[in-house]
């Protein structure tokens, strides 16, 4: 884990030198957030620092189990709708494109602490705080200033971009971009022509308007980070990794997960034998052999007159350790921003109906909406990039847009709402077809014709039926 994380810093500090170096600038933000993302980077990739096989100390990466459900609940039955032009329909047709990224690109954000989406001509690239340098940042924190480093491996040979995007001082926007070639992927190299990469349809320093020449609305990207206040540096535009908080929870959790599993793995029943009383079939009594026992089995050299035969069964504490367990892990859910008992080592009980889990996880569901806003934000700035450069390249006729968020209900319980829906089919208040139609997936064709058949006939003049 130390050479890994070693050499993420230091290949770290080789960007960040060349970039001050090329572009004569200096990073905005501090040594130790560099510090916390990359130790918690380290723990989400499930090599935190206190993994000691000689101590039986193991991770079960609860850190990546977090952030997975966090993006999970975050993303669940997201819909992102664009339309109101030809312009609305080609940006529509880009966020279908990378639509079933969104999840894996928030749980990223989420494990770092902050991640952004950029335009890449084909498609959508997402960058994490090691593949960036912000450079400046506005009054209010936004970012208006940021290196970007992208790469890719030709044979032998690692190719490096560095992609400078700021406003200047005429409210021009202005892309800078620079290419490195070098023999190793842990250095920089020299510096190389653009031409001479697949880069080469970029120019080395384009500089972007609105039409009247006015400043743009926003950088060319979207920025998606956690919603919590950065404790650390509180001058850092960037958001801290969901988890830093529990990091002390985090490690407790993977001892006592450790204990327990050590505990049950030496828990076999031991069998305690003399030696006496093991012979090979044949053999005469009392000559020695060597025979292989069962695993179970442990031989004892008897020197009484009587044999020595015992069966030891080890107790275990699972219980005991299960208390502790759940207690570390409700630490941990409020840390990262659940309701107390969200994560339990076994089943949970209670909180069987919606009602109850409205109640229960008022906390759970804030956090979630807070973090569902904090992408919406970053939706916004990601389309708002593409819309220039369809503009800028003809991908698309200039236009308005309109952009609509949808996301799932958290607390829905589809055995529920079957169960409520049929009450209203027995109380009159809906028609039996369109529950047919909602839990039994029939089309209304085939749920009309169900319930005209299930319908008694009518009786004749006379009380019998024709």
């Amino acid at each position: 884990m130390g050479i890994i994380s070693t050499i993420r810093r230091w290949w770290g500090m080789l960007f960040k030198n060349e970039a001050e170096r090329e572009f004569k600038v200096s990073p905005v933000t501090s040594p130790q957030m560099d510090a916390l993302i990359n130790k918690c980077v380290m723990i989400y990739r499930g090599h935190p620092a206190w993994v000691n096989e000689e101590d039986n100390v193991r991770t079960i990466n609860f850190a990546k189990t977090i952030c997975e459900e966090t993006a999970r609940l975050i993303t669940l039955a997201v819909s992102i709708s664009v339309s109101g032009s030809p312009m609305g329909e080609y940006l529509q047709g880009q966020i279908d494109k990378c639509y079933f990224n969104l999840r894996k690109w928030v749980e990223m954000g989420l494990a770092h602490g902050t991640a952004i989406l950029k335009p890449n001509g084909s498609g959508v690239d997402v960058f994490t705080p090691a593949d960036f340098i912000i450079t400046s940042t506005d009054d209010n924190g936004n970012i208006n200033g940021i290196i970007f480093k992208d790469g890719y491996q030709n044979g032998n040979r690692y190719y490096t971009r560095l992609e400078y995007h700021r406003f200047e001082a005429d409210y021009v926007y202005a892309i800078s971009n620079r290419a490195y070639v070098s023999d190793g992927q842990d250095e920089i190299g020299k510096k190389i022509e653009l031409e001479k990469t697949r880069w080469s349809n970029l120019l080395p320093d384009a500089y972007i308007t609105k039409e009247n020449n006015e400043r743009l609305d926003s950088p060319l990207f979207g920025v998606f980070s956690t919603p919590d206040a950065n404790n650390v540096d509180s001058r850092s535009t960037l958001g801290l990794p969901i988890f830093s908080t529990a990091i002390e929870e985090l490690k407790d959790l993977d001892i006592a997960y450790s204990r327990n599993a050590y505990e049950i793995d030496i828990s076999q029943k031991i069998t305690l034998l003399d030696d006496r009383l093991t012979q090979k079939s044949g053999m005469k009594i009392g000559s020695s052999q060597d025979i292989k026992l069962p695993k179970f089995v442990r031989n004892v050299f008897g020197n009484s007159a009587d044999d020595f035969y015992r069966e030891i069964n080890p107790q275990l504490n699972t219980e005991m350790r299960k208390v502790g367990i759940n207690m570390y892990l409700s630490f941990i859910a409020y840390k990262c921003g659940y309701s107390n008992g969200y994560f339990v080592f076994d089943e949970k009980t209670g909180m069987v109906t919606a009602t109850q889990i409205e109640a229960d996880q008022q906390r759970t569901i804030q956090f979630i909406k807070d973090c569902r806003d904090k992408l919406e934000n970053c939706m916004d700035g990601l389309i708002y990039a593409l819309q220039i450069m369809a503009e800028l390249y003809g991908l698309a006729p200039s236009g308005q847009y309109e952009v609509e968020y949808g996301f799932g209900d958290i607390i829905y319980s589809y055995e529920e709402d079957k169960a409520n829906w049929w009450k209203y089919v027995v109380n009159r208040k809906i028609p039996a077809w369109k529950y047919f139609v909602k839990f039994e997936n029939m089309t209304e064709e085939e749920a009309k014709a169900l319930t005209e058949e299930a319908q008694p006939e009518e009786p004749t003049l006379f009380g019998k039926e024709e």
